[in-house]
């Protein structure tokens, strides 16, 4: 009689023994299985981030390889301008080369003493008969480009007067054959006993320069929106 009570607690705790061993086992599988997912993550990470660093370095070897081959063409360009008779055949000054010429067709910057100078010089110098009653170059009308492929302009208002309405078509016609482009907005023209007077507001253009520079680039496992 006495040994039935024996076997009974003796299975309850061979079963309590079972039970306990089976939970650290699900907690050592748990455990391990959480490691995994932790490392098996990172794994993933760290192959899309290797891969997003291949993508950019091709992207760069790829850039300057396009940038080499177009400094190729553009070097060969500047060198067949550089010989260009009609270029030198328009020169403003003697010595200057060629490609001062484009310069001065298309500035690089918004230089409203150079505008200034061709017009007095180049235009209305150069007419006969013409007396230049005002000249008025509005740099703080002037548009500024906002890329470097995007034209400035630089607006200016000039009122000369002749006697001889002959001198003020020649002028106009040597606005219109001047190297630098010259767009003409409003043109107003005035008759009197003793002359004619002409008023036109136009404006000349100019282009931003372009720079070329190496920049660094980071790239980040987690970019930032």
């Amino acid at each position: 009689m006495t040994g039935a009570p024996q076997v009974g607690m003796k299975k309850r705790q061979i079963i309590a023994n079972s039970n306990r061993t089976m939970f650290i086992w699900i907690a050592v599988a748990s455990a391990v299985v959480g490691i995994c997912a932790v490392f098996g993550y990172f794994m993933v990470q760290q192959i899309a981030f290797r891969a997003k660093v291949a993508n950019a370095a091709e992207g760069t070897a790829n850039r300057l390889r396009d940038n080499n081959k177009a400094a190729k063409e553009l070097v060969e360009n500047v060198r067949v301008l550089g010989t260009s008779s009609a270029l030198s055949s328009v020169k403003a000054r003697p010595d200057d080369r060629p490609l001062q010429v484009i310069l001065d067709a298309l500035p690089a910057d918004l230089n409203t003493l150079a505008l200034g100078s061709s017009l007095q010089q180049k235009i209305l110098g150069e007419a006969n008969g013409i007396k230049v009653e005002g000249l008025t170059i509005d740099a703080s009308s002037s548009t500024a480009s906002g890329t470097s492929d995007e034209l400035g302009t630089i607006p200016f208002r000039l009122t000369v007067s002749s006697p001889d309405a002959n001198s003020l078509k020649d002028l106009l016609t040597r606005m219109e054959r001047s190297i630098r482009t010259i767009d003409i907005d409003t043109l107003n023209l005035e008759k009197t006993d003793a002359k004619y007077t002409l008023t036109v507001t136009a404006h000349a253009y100019f282009l931003s320069g372009k720079t070329a520079q190496l920049t660094n680039e980071t790239v980040t496992p987690n970019e930032k929106k």
